[in-house]
Order: structure tokens, then C-alpha cells, then sequence
């Protein structure tokens, strides 16, 4: 009897271990090791002061909001404002108005920094069909249009915000300023208090070639439209998210034209829908074939390694975990029922957002396979609060090839990890993560000397105040290299390579 009730309450305190919320999954810190690349000032943007009335701009400075940077074929260069301009930068990197798409929107949104002309980019063919593409939000009240897709089970009186994604075509694609027509593509709900999570990106894959099945269509970021944390009586609704027959939480993979010229599938929107979309061609109706792949939070920026075409998301977490993911065709990636490679607790009785519980032990070691994608690398918010983009990154400085370069946006720290290891990583096993280190950035004085600076200081260097957050964004040109750019001063950086080394430091 005795070894009966001694081996139960052994079982009991093992199920209890394992039932455990877990209140530091990642503690060891991430780390310098040495790596320190130089940054240098491009231009920076206009201001706009007084463009938008104090109440609905979170930037009363009036810099720039800048999100993303990108070349053309030609070596064009631009970059947008998100209070609704999208710039051309000469020669000399003079910006200019190229295209104002804010005068176009008159119910675009400004009052939260993930909001406005958020995103862009340019059909790969842009230079014949003068097309590129734009994602902005737009506030539901008093706009008369009607979007393509509600969250199920709530109507159009549920409606708060918008998402639009538009299709321009520029009459002389060669010209210094934007002229042409425009068409809706897709207009998305939010039911949600704020514009939490909007779509705010729109990409081509770069890797993908003529007569190849990516090329020429459109992704978008993947997001659970606020449902996380956008308030109001619709927020925190875990049944929105890991559904097929919505668009919550899901990578979308569009072919942007239009099914009167394409021939092929109608998809919610005045798009269509690529037969090689796995829930496309999984003979299942009630399957959106739009979705690429799904179960994100806020996978807000995505990119591919320019190499192998390995397609990379970096997805904000909750409470505790910021992913990077390689992401796959038809790929579950587990939020609301994951955040990293632990189960969050808003699925269970009683349960919460902000608590994380370990998996079994035999699916934490791949013995055991679930139906979710997890993670290649992650850090968790002792270390930063909203991972930014991240690049596979192929440039001309030589501390950084072979690295995938990332950050995070909020204490605008810049992150790497070994491309081979993430890619090794995603192999099933959750517990499997490559380790990730900061990249130390340095400027030249007056007598080139080094000076240690971080992304937050240089920021607020340049404001002349201090910042509740760095705002930090990544792009990269089309040879490889890397832009960073914050939402707070309308400065674009560069990493460089070394201009001087054979200076000392300090």
C-alpha cells in the first residue's frame, strides 16, 4: 500500500511538472559575441508636420513614418511615408513625391504607427505592365464600401476597420511621378476595437523567374487581425483563429490578376487564386484556396533567402515569444493553440493569453508529430518585444554572409542567426531552434574612430529626445545589402562594410 500511494503521488507531481505554467521559457540572454557592423546615414525623408491633426498621429514630430525601402531593375529607389506618400530617391538620394496615395483614400486611417499606406511593392514585371501594389487601413465608419470578407459569424455592423489592397498601373512606368488608374483587390474586416494586425505587407517572391509556378504572385503578410489584443467585447476569441474557411491568421498567395483575364479561380477578392495553393487543389469547399499558409499572429513581414528561395516569416508573439519561421505550402504555424514551441494557455478551461504550458515531452522531442510547424528561431521578451523583418542576408560585408539578419522593432536591437542552422531547424522538432546573438553597430567619429551606438540611440540622436520605442524596420536593396529605418525619425541607415579597418575602436 505504501509503494501504491508513494507511486501515485509520484505520478501526481510528474503530471503536475508537466502541466505547469511556464513563467521564463527562454532564460539564458541572448548575447554579443563580437559581431559589429558599421551603419551610415542615406537621407532622410520630409517632414509633414501638421498634415494630420494632433489627435490621429502618433508622429506629432512629423517625420517620415518609414516601413519600407525598395529597388527597382533600373536602380530606382523608393520608400514610403505611411501618412500616405510614396517617395522616389534620385541619384543622390534627393527623395521626392512620387506617388500620393493618401489624397486617393479620404477614409485611410493615421492613429496608430501600423497604420496609413502601410506596405508596396512592384510587379516583377513592373517596367512592361507598370503595375505595383499597395495595403492601407481605412476606418469603417461612413465608408461606403463593402469588404470582401467579415470574420464568420459577425456581420457588417460588427465592422470596424478595413484592409485594402490595391493594384496601381502607371501609365509610363519610367516616369518621375506616378500617373495612371488604380483596382481593388481585397478588402478585409476588422472586428475589432483598434486596426491591431492589419495587413502590412505585400510581396513578390524575388527568387521566383519567368515560367516558374511563384512568379508573378502576390503574397501577403498573415495576421489574426487583432483578435490577440485589439480590444473591445470581439477581442481574445481563440475560435477565430485555426480555421480554413477564414482568412484569420493566414499567409495569403494571390495571382493578382483579375479572373476576367486570367481564366482561373475567383478568390474572395477581384483576384485569382493559384491552382498550386495546397487548399486550392484539396477538393475540400469549405477550404479558402487563397490561403498559403496559416496560424499566425502577426507574421508581419516576409522574406526569401535569395540563394535557394527558402521563404522566411517573422511573426510577433503574445506575451513571451517572437518566431522566425520557414514557411511552408499548406503549413499550421499553431496560434491561438502555440507561441513558440510551448501551448498558450487562452485554450484552456480558464486559460490565458499570457501563459504558456510545455508540450509533451515525446512532441517536444519529435518522436511524437502534431499537426503544427514550429519555430526555427525565437528569443522571448526579457530580450525584445516585436521581432521586425529578417533577411538571409548576401551582401559585401563579410561578418554578415551566412547570417540571417533580424530585430526588433520595439528596443530596436538587430539581431543574427546562422542561415544553415535555421534551416537545419526545420526538421519537425519543436525543441530544435538555432541560437541567435546581437550585432553590435557602430558609426565613424571625426578622427574615424568607432563609436558604439545602439539603433535606439542613433534614433534619438537624431530626434533630439528620448523614445518610448525604436520603431525599427529592415529592407533590403536588390544586390543584398540592408536598409534600417524607423517609424520615429524618417531616417534610412545602411549597413555598410568597414570603412576604415585598420582603425582602433573604443
Amino acid at each position: 500500500m505504501l509503494r501504491l500511494s508513494m507511486l501515485f503521488a509520484l505520478l501526481l507531481s510528474a503530471a503536475w511538472v508537466v502541466q505547469a505554467q511556464i513563467a521564463d521559457p527562454l532564460p539564458a540572454p541572448v548575447v554579443k559575441r563580437g559581431l559589429a557592423v558599421e551603419v551610415r546615414d542615406v537621407v532622410r525623408l520630409p517632414r509633414t508636420l501638421g498634415l494630420l491633426p494632433a489627435a490621429e498621429d502618433v508622429n506629432p514630430a512629423g517625420w517620415a513614418r518609414v516601413s519600407y525601402v525598395r529597388e527597382l531593375p533600373d536602380g530606382r529607389r523608393f520608400a514610403n511615408d505611411s501618412r500616405g506618400f510614396l517617395y522616389l530617391l534620385d541619384a543622390g538620394n534627393e527623395p521626392k513625391v512620387w506617388a500620393n496615395v493618401r489624397e486617393v483614400f479620404p477614409f485611410a486611417i493615421y492613429n496608430r504607427l501600423e497604420s496609413g499606406f502601410i506596405g508596396f511593392d512592384f510587379h516583377p514585371e513592373f517596367a512592361k505592365n507598370g503595375l505595383f501594389y499597395t495595403v492601407h487601413g481605412e476606418r469603417a465608419m461612413g465608408n461606403p464600401a463593402t469588404p470582401n470578407f467579415i470574420p464568420p459569424g459577425y456581420t457588417i455592423k460588427d465592422v470596424t476597420h478595413h484592409n485594402v489592397i490595391t493594384e496601381w498601373r502607371a501609365t509610363n512606368p519610367a516616369a518621375a511621378a506616378f500617373s495612371g488608374t488604380r483596382r481593388e483587390l481585397l478588402r478585409v474586416a476588422h472586428v475589432v476595437q483598434n486596426l491591431t494586425h492589419p495587413y502590412g505587407h505585400v510581396e513578390f517572391n524575388p527568387t521566383a523567374k519567368p515560367g516558374s509556378p511563384d512568379y508573378g504572385l502576390l503574397y501577403t503578410s498573415g495576421s489574426d487581425l487583432g483578435f490577440s489584443n485589439g480590444g473591445g467585447p470581439n477581442a481574445n476569441n481563440p475560435g477565430q483563429t485555426q480555421r480554413l474557411d477564414s482568412l484569420i491568421t493566414a499567409i495569403l498567395r494571390i495571382d493578382p490578376r483579375s479572373p476576367a483575364e486570367s481564366k482561373g479561380m475567383k478568390g474572395l477578392g477581384d483576384y485569382t487564386i493559384p491552382p498550386g495553393n495546397r487548399f486550392a487543389a484539396d477538393g475540400d469547399p469549405k477550404t479558402l484556396g487563397e490561403i498559403y499558409a496559416y496560424g499566425f499572429r502577426n507574421a508581419h513581414r516576409l522574406s526569401w533567402d535569395l540563394t535557394d528561395g527558402t521563404m522566411f516569416a517573422s511573426d510577433i508573439g503574445m506575451n513571451h515569444i517572437e518566431e522566425i519561421n520557414i514557411v511552408h505550402n499548406g503549413g499550421n504555424y499553431g496560434w491561438m493553440k502555440r507561441e513558440g514551441i510551448w501551448e498558450n494557455g487562452m485554450t484552456r478551461p480558464g486559460g490565458a493569453l499570457n501563459q504558456l504550458f510545455a508540450l509533451p515531452v515525446d512532441v517536444l522531442n519529435g518522436k511524437t508529430k502534431d499537426e503544427f510547424t514550429y519555430p526555427v528561431a525565437m528569443y522571448d521578451h526579457n530580450e525584445g518585444q516585436a521581432i521586425t523583418a529578417g533577411f538571409a542576408y548576401n551582401g559585401r560585408i563579410p561578418q554578415l554572409r551566412g547570417k540571417f539578419v533580424f530585430g526588433d522593432i520595439q528596443r530596436g536591437r538587430v539581431f543574427a542567426a546562422d542561415t544553415a542552422a535555421l534551416k537545419k531547424a526545420d526538421d519537425g522538432v519543436p525543441q530544435t531552434v538555432a541560437p541567435i546573438e546581437e550585432i553590435q553597430l557602430y558609426t565613424r567619429d571625426a578622427s574615424g574612430n568607432r563609436v558604439y551606438s545602439s539603433f535606439r540611440d542613433l534614433a534619438e540622436r537624431t530626434m533630439g529626445s528620448s523614445l518610448a520605442r525604436a520603431d525599427l524596420h529592415i529592407s533590403r536593396t536588390r544586390d543584398g545589402e540592408l536598409f534600417l529605418t524607423s517609424r520615429q525619425d524618417g531616417m534610412i541607415r545602411m549597413l555598410v562594410p568597414d570603412s576604415a579597418p585598420n582603425t582602433s575602436s573604443r
